[in-house]
């Protein structure tokens, strides 16, 4: 009896001794495996030994490259229930203390995730017995970065404390947010918002915002746009009139800060900005300052304003909305299409098309419709495809008929531009187009100029017109092919010109994967096998080719009773690259 329970406590020493041989191994690899193994070695020892050997373990071990740190930072947030449950949760402190001050910003943000993480699993009096007393030594640390680190801890615990606690803590955080170091700043800029949100109103308005203020006039930049963050939740905190008294003013200088990267804030988070100070202070201040942030001289800024011009506008109260967007915005929308900087007019192009459903039919066709017709001849690709992707939302609002009479004949213009590169880019967009508009839109005024593309000089387009055929079959079915599209391919295999024979050839070769096989067989088998005795030892060679992609898709008798035999002959041909792919189909289709 006595023996196997010497022989237990061995047993159990074990782990310890071989997580100790592995961490000072000097294999970084075998290192960071033995700290991801770290939960196994726990179980393995049990909650007490956890507790009294293999924390303290750690804790006084730490000094290790990066990598294994991140993973043990990480770890330890995971380890509450390994050392007994939230009880004895603050044991897990001292390690996590030591890997929130580190050099490494990666290891000291993922040591504050697992602080925070385990934070919420202290009871009251262990939060303020264990985890305050941590925020507090980090927060008047030495080193910068664990003062950066304390600031994320604040918001978590403070709900929680007393009175007098909280009082505390609150003007720790006011120290921070004046340190001397500006990664300190602005690390309690970045997380000044949050704690707002947990901070009582009266506080918020007499200790936060003050803070909030300072940070916002700061020397360096990287701290000012962080208080733009902090701005958009306290807004939304306060109430209005406090809102107008203690954050506008701070809003507006940023909105005209010297650095573009704090105006360039402001607009990316415009819309937040607006939800949170609501439609008063929109209309009052927001407008006006939305107006300079789309006419900045930073072209960052611009295009940043510019793709949150629809947000903006679908959030203006609707009484003034008509009159704010004709009047403050519109202005301001039409020197940006025609921007010097492509990204400007690309954001633009992504949501102008939105404003339509909120200015309704007349403006859009007025004011609107302009705009749209020379971005869909701007010279940069992404802008074209921005509008033309958007068509539906205004087809809505215009209707079918007016839009082909104002875009229409742009669409065509561009289709039929000099420049090849042009038209192969308008092809790209065609079954977009189609989708957008409609199968009768598309009969009416867009399929002849598919149909044109086959028979194009350049063999570019005439590849690209093609594929554009198979993927329109995909949109509107083989019905609608075999009555607008198989009688044109079928006109092209009596061409004169036997490039445009080849091009029929390369259709059917698209086009018969999509088809299916009753209509592959019956209507472009017979135009393929007519031109098997084409002149053009090259038609000849594509015949072959085509009957091998296309067998698949043709039904089995007719593969025996008709194919094979032309195949055959075509196998017997005077020319040797006819021979070759006639032989190729052959096997292919298993007729030999």
């Amino acid at each position: 009896k006595m023996a196997s329970s010497e022989a237990t406590t061995d047993d159990s020493l074990y782990p310890i001794a071989v997580l100790i041989d592995e961490l000072r191994n000097e294999d970084v690899q075998l290192r960071l495996n033995s700290i991801k193994k770290l939960s196994t070695i726990a179980l393995a020892l049990g909650v007490e030994r956890t507790r009294s050997e293999l924390i303290p373990f750690l804790t006084d071990t730490i000094y290790d490259e990066d990598e294994v740190l991140l993973a043990l930072a990480e770890q330890l947030g995971t380890f509450t229930p390994l050392v007994g449950g939230p009880e004895f949760v603050h044991c897990l402190l001292p390690p996590l203390e030591s890997l929130a001050t580190v050099e490494e910003t990666v290891v000291r943000d993922k040591a504050v995730d697992s602080l925070r993480r385990i934070c919420e699993e202290h009871n009251t009096e262990d939060l303020e017995t264990h985890f305050v007393p941590l925020v507090k030594r980090l927060a008047v640390g030495d080193w910068f970065t664990s003062r950066t680190s304390a600031c994320g801890l604040f918001s978590v615990c403070y709900p929680r404390l007393s009175v007098a606690t909280k009082a505390e803590l609150r003007s720790h955080f006011r120290s921070l947010c004046q340190d001397d170091t500006p990664m300190v700043r602005r690390a309690a800029a970045g997380k000044l918002g949050e704690f707002a949100k947990v901070v009582e109103v009266d506080y918020l308005k007499t200790d936060l915002i003050p803070m909030f203020v300072a940070l916002a006039q700061d020397e360096q930049d990287s701290v000012r746009l962080l208080a733009v963050e902090a701005c958009v939740s306290m807004a939304g905190l306060l109430q209005q009139e406090d809102t107008e008294m203690l954050v506008m003013p701070t809003l507006r200088q940023a909105a005209e800060d010297k650095s573009w990267r704090v105006r360039y804030m402001v607009a990316d988070r415009f819309i937040d900005l607006q939800k949170a100070v609501g439609p008063e202070i929109t209309k009052t201040d927001l407008v006006p300052a939305f107006q300079s942030l789309l006419k900045d001289v930073e072209a960052e800024v611009r295009a940043a304003a510019a793709g949150k011009v629809k947000d903006f506008c679908q959030n203006v109260d609707p009484s003034v909305q008509e009159n704010v967007i004709m009047n403050n915005i519109l202005p301001c929308v039409k020197e940006l299409v025609t921007d010097g900087n492509q990204h400007v007019k690309s954001a633009l192009a992504g949501v102008i098309m939105g404003l339509s459903p909120i200015l309704g039919k007349e403006n859009t066709v007025n004011h609107l419709l302009p705009l749209f017709l020379s971005q869909l001849k701007d010279e940069c690709p992404e802008v074209r495809l921005n509008i033309i992707s958007n068509l539906d939302c205004v087809n809505e609002v215009i209707g079918i008929q007016q839009l082909s009479q104002s875009l229409l004949p742009a669409i065509v213009e561009l289709a039929e531009d000099t420049k090849w590169r042009v038209r192969l880019a308008i092809i790209e967009y065609m079954p977009l187009l189609a989708g957008q508009l409609g199968v009768d839109f598309f009969n009416q005024s867009l399929s002849k100029l598919c149909m044109t593309w086959l028979v194009d000089h350049v063999y570019a387009i005439r590849e690209a017109a093609t594929n554009n055929l198979r993927k329109l079959v995909e949109k509107f079915g083989s019905e609608w092919a075999a009555q607008n599209v198989l009688p044109k391919i079928n006109a092209m295999s009596r061409d004169g010109n036997y490039l445009h024979r080849m091009t029929c050839l390369a259709c059917i070769n698209v086009v018969g994967e999509v088809c299916g096989k009753d209509v592959t067989t019956k209507t472009l088998l017979p135009t393929v096998l007519s031109m098997a005795n084409d002149n053009v030892p090259n038609v000849r060679f594509n015949v072959a080719k085509t009957l091998q992609i296309i067998g698949p898709h043709i039904e089995k008798e007719s593969l025996h009773s008709q194919v094979k035999s032309v195949l055959d002959r075509l196998n017997d041909d005077p020319d040797t690259d006819v021979k070759y792919f006639a032989s190729e189909a052959l096997t292919e289709n298993g007729l030999i």
